[in-house]
């Protein structure tokens, strides 16, 4: 069983969570908040974002790459994660 199933209602919990984060952007921009308020909570989205990816990914590394069954799923579990940091160190 993959750790995302696994570690599903945990995740879904911290995705409702940045939810409500980013409805209170919305509420601080319609509500005409000052910048630094709103600059406040557009961090603490992305810090709850990139906690959230640096689990999943610790997670797909740990299960993929380090306990994968055969060097080809290894291999692909690591592909995978060189291509998604890729992504996210842009």
């Amino acid at each position: 069983m993959s750790h995302t199933i696994r570690d599903k209602d945990k995740l879904l919990a911290r995705i409702r969570r940045m939810k409500g984060q980013m409805e209170a952007v919305e509420r601080a921009l319609e509500s005409g908040k000052p910048c630094g308020d709103v600059l406040q909570l557009l961090a603490s989205v992305r810090g709850a974002l990139s906690g959230l990816t640096g689990e999943v990914m610790q997670e797909h590394l740990h299960e993929h790459v380090l306990h994968a069954a055969n060097d080809e799923e290894r291999t692909k579990a690591a592909e995978e994660l060189a291509q998604v940091l890729k992504t996210y160190i842009r």
